[in-house]
């Protein structure tokens, strides 16, 4: 009888949560929907469009073949540039936490790296390259890489080393040691580079393709342009922002699923 009256009300606790969630994440996206709204009142249409006209552009993107192609061309861009830089960074974080003279080596050209600007990588992949295709894979690659590559090594000289001697001294398969130990270690870091990596690759390749391609987001973005259509350029853009906002969505909800064992703290830092 206990359990019986209990459950409703707990019920009802896990529902406000849920919704609190849900409210904390929406509103934002409300604020800036109005702000965007109101202005659209007072200035003209090639400045702040209605957003209903955004609305219904984004529908005809979706809905027309050549158009959605264009998206889907720029996310398997996004996609491909990073799987390709994180691949590489993780063999070499790999390499330079395992020898210290490789770390000597590859720091400095990586920081190297770090410091060029995405429009300098642009310029060096259309002189040195013809397909416009591996034009664009080597910009993501190049400006991505160092980051991943600083994560992994960061994410394995993190790991508690009495820990590690714990586990060799059960002599662990390489495989189990991987499972057991070095992936729940790492697999924090490689999250938070993956999060923060979608959002830069999402503005390289747009610069990519501004001046590069001959389809994709920021193909159609230059088209806007120069056409001077506010609607289409804002439409284009959140093809982006949804497909940024879909996948750390997936990136949160593996982060969570994966570390629910871990403790929450009741108190804010």
């Amino acid at each position: 009888m206990a359990q019986q009256t209990a459950s409703p009300p707990a019920t009802s606790g896990v529902m406000r949560a849920i919704a609190g969630k849900v409210w904390t994440s929406v509103f934002p996206f409300i604020v800036v929907i109005a702000l965007w709204q109101f202005a659209s009142l007072f200035f003209p249409r090639f400045l702040f469009p209605s957003l209903i006209d955004v609305f219904w552009r984004c529908i005809d993107i979706f809905s027309t073949g050549a158009m959605f192609w264009d998206v889907m061309a720029t996310v398997l861009r996004i996609l491909a540039g990073l799987g390709g830089a994180f691949i590489i960074g993780g063999l070499l974080g790999l390499i330079m936490v395992r020898s210290k003279a490789a770390d000597k080596f590859l720091s400095p050209i990586l920081t190297l790296f770090q410091g060029i600007p995405a429009l300098s990588w642009v310029v060096f992949a259309i002189i040195w390259f013809h397909g416009v295709e591996f034009r664009i894979f080597f910009i993501m690659v190049m400006t991505t890489l160092p980051a991943f590559t600083f994560q992994v090594i960061g994410a394995l000289r993190g790991m508690s080393k009495d820990l590690t001697e714990m586990v060799f001294s059960f002599r662990p398969t390489r495989l189990k040691l991987f499972r057991v130990m070095i992936a729940p270690a790492i697999l924090p870091d490689i999250l938070t580079a993956w999060k923060v990596n979608l959002g830069n690759a999402a503005r390289v390749v747009v610069v990519a393709e501004l001046v590069g391609a001959t389809g994709g987001v920021g193909y159609q973005l230059l088209q806007q342009q120069q056409l001077f259509d506010m609607v289409g350029a804002l439409a284009w853009t959140l093809q982006l922002v949804f497909f940024v906002l879909i996948v750390q969505g997936a990136l949160t909800l593996i982060e969570n699923t994966a570390f629910r064992y871990r403790a929450v703290s009741e108190r804010a830092l």
